[in-house]
């Protein structure tokens, strides 16, 4: 029986696909980006996240703890992972609530389960279920059979990729996956390495082969002062994508609203690195864009 391990499924989504939607997060991701809006979604295992503003350093999750796992450190409660077995129990004591798990098994029957109990509005609003994260393709066997059991109960589906994954797993997801949201965040290598930790060779490699096998996908492109704000980045994606089999490319402006999730991994955040871009700028790669015929739809495509 497939098991994933997902981080949250999101009920009335609007900024994942057409319609109202479930976003299924799945946990996991090839990519670390700095600008990440889902860190907890960057490593495959469960996380302890904590909150030191709102703990008031009671020690209950350190005395309900099975496994001693919980220490006072420097006037934090600090989780010594090798030891915690992600029981909750400190969760559910703690008053303030300070403490959430990031992360926990699913299979796919329970996730369709789940999903499905909002059928009414998938079919009232064209919406249905997208597969995001991390990277829901790293979990590929999970994900090919919950796309495949959607498709049999006769619900829409999308798949937010980073596309840093084999393109046999881009081809086996294709197969039960009416829309993919593309993420293209830098043309240049050597930034992308830089700022994602990784190389875009295959990204754009597999975007490639995606349009000559898939015939609805759409462009997502976060836009971030200081790393990508730049008409010359519009330009070299529009060389790119030229000929390719895309309609439409949304332009995602970066906000900071998961700085406080980096402050409960315990992981510093590169704000220093980056800001929003202006609203001139965003307004001038949309007509660029606009220009070469490529329809946009911002955050609620």
């Amino acid at each position: 029986m497939n098991k994933a391990m997902i981080f949250n499924i999101q009920k009335f989504s609007l900024h994942d696909g057409p319609g109202i939607r479930t976003t299924v997060f799945f946990k996991g991701c090839p990519l670390t980006c700095l600008w990440c809006h889902n860190p907890e979604s960057q490593n495959i295992r469960q996380e302890m996240l904590y909150d030191r503003e709102k703990c008031v350093m009671c020690g209950m999750c350190a005395k309900v703890c099975p496994h001693t796992a919980i220490i006072n450190v420097d006037n934090s409660m600090v989780t010594e992972l090798e030891k915690c077995n992600f029981c909750g129990a400190c969760v559910i004591y703690c008053i303030p609530g300070a403490r959430e798990t990031a992360g926990a098994e699913y299979t796919v029957q329970e996730v369709v389960g789940e999903v499905l109990k909002d059928r009414v509005f998938y079919e009232e609003s064209d919406g249905g279920v997208t597969l995001s994260g991390g990277e829901p393709l790293v979990q590929i066997d999970f994900a090919e059979e919950l796309l495949q059991s959607l498709k049999e109960e006769g619900i829409h589906t999308a798949v937010d990729t980073c596309g840093a994954v084999p393109f046999e797993d881009l081809e086996r997801a294709a197969t039960y996956t009416d829309l993919f949201l593309y993420d293209l965040k830098l043309t240049d290598d050597a930034i992308h390495k830089e700022f994602t930790g990784a190389s875009n060779q295959d990204i754009i490699e597999n975007l490639k082969k995606l349009t000559q096998i898939h015939d609805n996908i759409h462009l997502r492109m976060p836009i971030i002062e200081g790393v990508n704000a730049e008409s010359s980045h519009i330009e070299r994606t529009i060389e790119l994508i030229e000929g390719l089999n895309i309609k439409q490319v949304d332009l995602l402006p970066y906000h900071a609203i998961a700085r406080h999730k980096y402050n409960k991994l315990g992981r510093e955040y590169a704000e220093s690195r980056m800001q929003v871009p202006s609203q001139e700028a965003m307004r001038q790669f949309r007509d660029m864009l606009a220009k070469k015929g490529y329809r946009q739809g911002g955050r609620n495509s």
